[in-house]
């Protein structure tokens, strides 16, 4: 849209001392985009308009793109910019609202004297503890862009692990919807209908009975019960954002055979992943162990005590988390290597691999146990009402012969 006066956000590729990176940036045109990315002091490579959703009413809350100014970050201080003046370039591109008050608080407290992680610390809704911690540490050692890539390649990991995890609930997800759909159209419109037959007949069976009844019930109340059951929707829909009933939903869903041990599975993963960034960045073991529990569910955090217990009383880690059960069989042997080989937060990073083989495969097979038999039994369900709808003109029909 040459020439428009409103901005466009562009994808673009440009090439830094570490290698090509990947921007997102709003201009208003072409030339203005190349004039942005030369005061930047990058190279252009590619550049391609980001297709926008068509503004509108939203009640999604705004959210921080913490992913993308991780990205644009690591990207400018590889070219060689000052902290100060990429947060300063990053904050001028952005549009009013909540990525630019963010960043515009980033910059007053890096003026103040602030360093980053205490700037990034002091709005721990658009930080976590994990993150500010990786930048403390890397801090230290003045190596600020290379442990941003590493927690941008363990977000991703970890995002693309929990897409996983809810992508394999989509489809059971739109047969049990399919299937109460088909079940409120047979309830509400084809019995009614149906049981009317057998309105004008005496000595009918009890299922043709139960049908008619019902169906006087519908005739008579059917919008009270149909906006009874939407009305009951609705609130089992409002009730699942308080974390109180998702968590007793969650526990009860857990107490189910195999589940369990998936979801065991899920969090050693992320425990892993996140215990490796941590010692990468050359954070103490007890003090990762201890940001690390923030990912563990409450059952596995009171093991985790139990473990750091005996790492702070000398204990090696591959003692002690296989005592505390927090281990696989195959990462307690990488982790013991580690500690021998000096490759200790490379051989956890590894186990957490190994994990997401082990979790991809437990989620495969539970899928294809599940599908069939939640097809069986929403066809079940459904098929047992067309039946007990057939049954009466059957029963009819032999009395007659």
């Amino acid at each position: 849209m040459t020439g428009a006066v409103t901005a466009m956000r562009y994808r673009v590729q440009v090439d830094t001392d570490s290698g090509r990176q990947e921007l997102e940036l709003d201009a208003a045109d072409d030339a203005q985009l190349r004039q942005s990315v030369a005061e930047m002091g990058l190279s252009l490579v590619d550049a391609a308009p980001v297709d926008r959703k068509k503004p509108g009413f939203t009640f999604r809350k705004p959210v921080f793109e913490r992913a993308l100014f991780t990205q644009e970050l690591i990207a400018l201080l590889d070219a060689g910019l000052s902290l100060v003046e990429t947060v300063e370039t990053l904050r001028d591109k952005s549009k009013e609202g909540l990525n630019r008050t963010v960043l515009q608080r980033i910059v007053a407290a890096l003026y103040e004297g602030e360093p980053l992680s205490r700037a990034l610390e002091r709005q721990p809704e658009h930080f976590p503890p994990l993150y500010v911690a990786t930048v403390a540490s890397a801090e230290q050692t003045g190596h600020l862009a290379e442990a941003l890539k590493r927690y941008h390649h363990y977000d991703a990991r970890l995002s693309a692990v929990r897409k996983k995890v809810v992508s394999s609930m989509v489809y059971p997800s739109i047969v049990i919807a399919t299937g109460a759909l088909i079940v409120l159209f047979l309830a509400f419109y084809v019995i009614p209908k149906f049981s009317q037959v057998f309105a004008s007949m005496k000595d009918i069976p009890f299922s043709a009975r139960v049908m008619l009844a019902w169906g006087n019930l519908v005739a008579a109340h059917g919008g009270v019960l149909l906006a009874g059951i939407l009305a009951a929707l609705v609130g089992a829909g409002l009730s699942l954002r308080s974390a109180k009933v998702r968590g007793k939903l969650f526990a009860a869903f857990l107490a189910l055979p195999k589940l369990a041990d998936y979801q065991r599975l899920f969090a050693l993963t992320r425990f892993y992943r996140t215990l490796g960034l941590l010692l990468a960045g050359g954070m103490p073991m007890v003090t990762s162990m201890e940001l690390a529990a923030q990912v563990l569910p409450a059952q596995l955090r009171t093991a985790l005590t139990q473990a750091l217990d005996e790492i702070r009383a000398g204990k090696p880690l591959s003692g002690a988390l296989p005592a505390a059960n927090l281990t696989t069989p195959v990462a307690e042997r990488l982790i013991r290597v580690g500690e021998q080989s000096g490759e200790l937060p490379g051989m956890v990073t590894r186990s957490a691999e190994f994990c997401d083989e082990e979790l991809d495969r437990a989620i495969d097979t539970l899928m294809r146990v599940v599908e069939p038999v939640l097809m069986l039994v929403v066809g079940g369900v459904i098929g047992t009402i067309i039946f007990l709808l057939y049954m009466p003109i059957f029963q009819l029909a032999g009395a007659v012969g």
